[in-house]
């Protein structure tokens, strides 16, 4: 692949959407003369010079022959389209098939970002009448069906030669289909960058808010996923017979192998647009949200209804329905809903979604056992608390139902957030991997004192009483919500703004000066910092992400005392500056703590000491790029890689990824923290 790597270096174009057998042919028939590339054109049968968006263009041309099966009479490079006096090219058009003047598809390459290739040919498609269009940068692809001159609605793919638009719409879709035309590796796309399309195809201007419109989609769908979990462990067996597991890292190589499984007994998805009515496609997917919202109670009122119009609606499943949500490690939908829930307020209140690879390195590091309570006392998605839940029964989700003895351990977990939305999308995540009970609740943390009126409210009490009921067995004193006995504490809490209210001040010790006195205000997460260690037994374990200048500043030298004297400080980890991009280039580091114990019976020993060793680690691979998005471990042909369980894996440095990287920041906790015989790893 020299050549064709020389040629797209450094340009806004990839070969990452194509099979490996046409890359090497295109590279084979590469001449290079004066320094400068040549090909004879697939099409127009003469040499032309390799530009970068030309090597998209001959690979996509390539797969219309060989793949889709289109003869080349019936394809067309720079194809004239009139807009009165003007004329525009198109880069590719494949004419119909009985009328080979009429512009049947056509691709448009030039335009390397999405958008600006959307509205190029939304005006080529509305002057020539085009049923059909395409978008491809080589790395990313999208399929259109031109429903009329306003909308676009997504297509899993074009019809091939011998096929029509009606055979694409209404092709059987079993969950067999679902992973191997998944957009998320296929088109090179995340869910968030699919919802903000669908923000500009019509969400912006549909009259409703989007969150919640959004997150009764996503609910459905992830409703839907669930209901063909006999058929996910039908896929999972029978990839594990005919891969090994570098294989099944391969994704081109799960879809070969997954071509060939019988799926005829497979049931069929229903999130689908499959070319009904619009109407009729909306009382499906209303007749399936009012199914999960009966699966999965507290989450949406009963009564509650989709408010998309038809038409709005149909565009928005076709959108979503390509996309394999029900993934176990969820990042998928953490990057969508940290972006709707940050469209409002949340990035107001300096709170943002902790990146899963961190949750994970901090989960393995204090390692949670069956049996332990665990709490995020800031919970916003509840990624601490479900990949405690995966560290403690052993498994991710799995389509499966959990036994009764997983169970019980299950609702050991907690979490508590002030947001009702992030509250919700983190209970339908925790209904979820617990099986239909969750112990979230949306409460507000810092104001303990308050916690009977809320409690009182008999709305609240009907979501939330059965985990409230859980978490109040577990007051040290049975009067108030001051203090708790949790084996294990993992949180992110919000660290901008501060807290003015006196009467809150008032209730915490950093919430006083050298002198005694109340201070005006305090930093939200100093609050936090002593709130959390309050929900520790003696000898609970603690993971907390701080703002880098709770550990440098001289000013807050008192805090760093103040933690020192409830416990020891096991250790510091910094990560990296793109950790928790876009959102925010804050400094970061987690803190990990173990609350001091001598006495075996109150908990796990931790002798107080005034002199012990710390373990001290800088994270240099974030797993972002400098502009938040994240980067992705490539296999050999240039195509993510895949972990065993079919994820995308993350490029960094603060764990192993179960052998998928090298070992990281984590590994190395562990095999320090045993040498130290520290009590949750001997």
């Amino acid at each position: 692949m020299e050549n064709i790597l020389n040629i797209i270096k450094d340009s806004n174009y990839s070969f990452a959407l194509f099979e490996k057998f046409l890359i090497d042919e295109l590279e084979q028939n590469i001449k290079i003369k004066d320094g400068k590339f040549y090909v004879v054109c697939v099409i127009r049968d003469k040499e032309i010079i390799l530009k970068p968006e030309e090597v998209v263009r001959q690979l996509y041309a390539m797969k219309l022959l060989k793949e889709y099966g289109y003869p080349k009479q019936r394809i067309k490079f720079e194809h004239a389209i009139h807009f009165g006096r003007e004329i525009k090219s198109a880069d590719i058009v494949i004419f119909d098939k009985d009328r080979p003047t009429v512009e049947y598809i056509i691709v448009e390459i030039k335009k390397p970002k999405l958008q600006d290739g959307k509205n190029q040919l939304r005006s080529y498609t509305n002057a020539t009448g085009a049923p059909i269009a395409v978008w491809t940068n080589g790395g990313q692809i999208s399929h259109y069906n031109r429903k009329d001159p306003n909308y676009f609605e997504d297509i899993t793919d074009i019809p091939k030669a011998d096929q029509t638009l009606e055979d694409i719409l209404k092709e059987r879709f079993t969950l067999k289909n679902l992973i191997i035309k998944d957009k998320i590796p296929n088109e090179g796309k995340s869910l968030k960058s699919i919802i903000q399309e669908m923000e500009d195809e019509v969400l912006a201007n549909a009259g409703v808010d989007v969150f919640e419109e959004v997150f009764k989609l996503i609910f459905t769908k992830l409703y839907d996923e669930l209901q063909s979990k006999e058929n996910k462990m039908r896929v999972e067996i029978f990839l594990e017979d005919k891969l090994n597991k570098d294989e099944r890292g391969d994704y081109e190589k799960v879809k070969i192998a997954l071509a060939k499984l019988d799926d005829s007994n497979f049931r069929v998805l229903e999130f689908r647009n499959t070319g009904q009515s619009e109407s009729e496609l909306k009382k499906k997917i209303q007749k399936l949200f009012d199914e999960a919202k009966a699966k999965w109670p507290g989450v949406f009122d009963e009564a509650s209804q989709i408010q998309l119009s038809p038409s709005h609606l149909s565009i928005s499943v076709s959108s979503l329905q390509d996309i394999k949500l029900f993934n176990s490690n969820l990042q998928i939908i953490d990057e969508a809903f940290e972006y709707l829930v940050n469209k409002s307020s949340r990035g107001e209140k300096g709170q943002y979604f902790t990146p899963r690879h961190v949750i994970d390195m901090c989960v393995k590091m204090l390692n949670p056992k069956a049996g332990e309570y665990m709490i995020d006392t800031a919970a916003g998605s509840c990624g601490f608390t479900v990949h405690t839940i995966f560290q403690i029964t052993g498994h991710l989700f799995q389509n499966t139902d959990i036994s009764e003895e997983e169970k019980e351990n299950v609702l050991k977990v907690f979490g508590i957030d002030f947001d009702e939305k992030v509250v919700r999308v983190a209970r339908t995540l925790n209904l979820i991997a617990g099986d239909g009970n969750t112990n979230v609740l949306h409460l507000n943390n810092l104001d303990y004192d308050r916690w009977n009126e809320t409690i009182s409210n008999r709305e609240w009490l009907e979501v939330y009483g059965g985990g409230l009921k859980r978490l109040e067995a577990l007051r040290k004193d049975p009067a108030g919500y001051k203090e708790f006995n949790f084996d294990i504490l993992m949180a992110n809490p919000p660290f901008a703004g501060d807290i003015k209210e006196s009467r809150i001040i008032h209730k915490y010790d950093l919430g006083y000066n050298e002198k005694n006195k109340p201070k005006s205000k305090v930093g939200r997460d100093i609050l936090f910092i002593e709130r959390n260690l309050n929900f520790l037994k003696p000898g609970g374990r603690m993971a907390i992400v701080l703002p880098q200048g709770r550990f440098n500043n001289t000013s807050d030298k008192y805090i760093r005392e103040y933690i020192a004297g409830k416990g020891r400080i096991l250790a510091v980890v910094g990560l990296n500056v793109n950790t928790f991009k876009p959102h925010t280039g804050t400094k970061t580091s987690v803190l990990f703590v173990q609350k001091w114990n001598d006495d075996s019976k109150k908990g796990p020993l931790c002798k107080k000491s005034e002199d012990y060793p710390i373990f001290f680690a800088v994270s240099e691979k974030s797993g972002k790029d400098n502009s938040g998005e994240y980067v992705f471990v490539k296999n050999g042909n240039g195509q993510p890689k895949l972990d065993k369980n079919g994820h995308l894996v993350i490029d960094h440095d603060l764990h192993n990824h179960d052998g998928e990287l090298p070992e990281g920041v984590a590994e190395k906790f562990i095999e320090w923290a045993k040498s130290e015989k520290l009590s949750f790893w001997k």
